[in-house]
């Protein structure tokens, strides 16, 4: 039987808006769902999920899509490359490919820096986002962002 639904959230919180997706994922809270903070290394994650045998798993990340800052967008795998931004241990599309292994859906849902220098925290713009993330994450209302083309 399928066990909960996984948040990952991805980035660095040392470097301003990179760290969106950690932040989200530490604040995120919700009865059937399991959220995981990885900073930059979500690959270390990888035996956890897959021990949840998750129905979905949503992983959120800083990607330079060449939007507004705080413009949010589902990213295939054919997009990470090119617009995830930051250093990961793996790369990211790699990890969808695992995911997608042993769980049933996989989002992964971008959101546009302003800065990611060392030293930030969240410019307002992207910290104007995290709520609305958390709640499009909880109501499962990512149908409502526009898949990054």
């Amino acid at each position: 039987m399928p066990g909960k639904n996984i948040l990952i959230g991805i980035g660095s919180t040392l470097k301003g808006d990179d760290g969106i997706g950690t932040i989200v994922a530490q604040s995120f809270s919700n009865p059937g769902w399991i959220s995981f903070p990885s900073e930059t290394m979500p690959e270390n994650f990888l035996g956890k999920v897959r021990k949840e045998k998750p129905k979905l798993v949503v992983l959120i990340d800083a990607a330079d899509m060449g939007l507004e800052p705080g413009s949010l967008r589902l990213l295939g795998k054919e997009n990470l490359s090119s617009a995830v931004v930051g250093t990961h241990g793996l790369p990211l599309k790699h990890l969808v490919k695992e995911l997608e292994a042993f769980a049933n859906e996989v989002v992964f849902i971008g959101v546009q820096p302003d800065k990611m220098l060392i030293g930030e925290e969240l410019s307002q713009v992207v910290a104007a986002v995290k709520e609305k993330l958390v709640s499009i994450v909880k109501e499962r209302r990512w149908n409502e962002i526009e898949l990054l083309t």
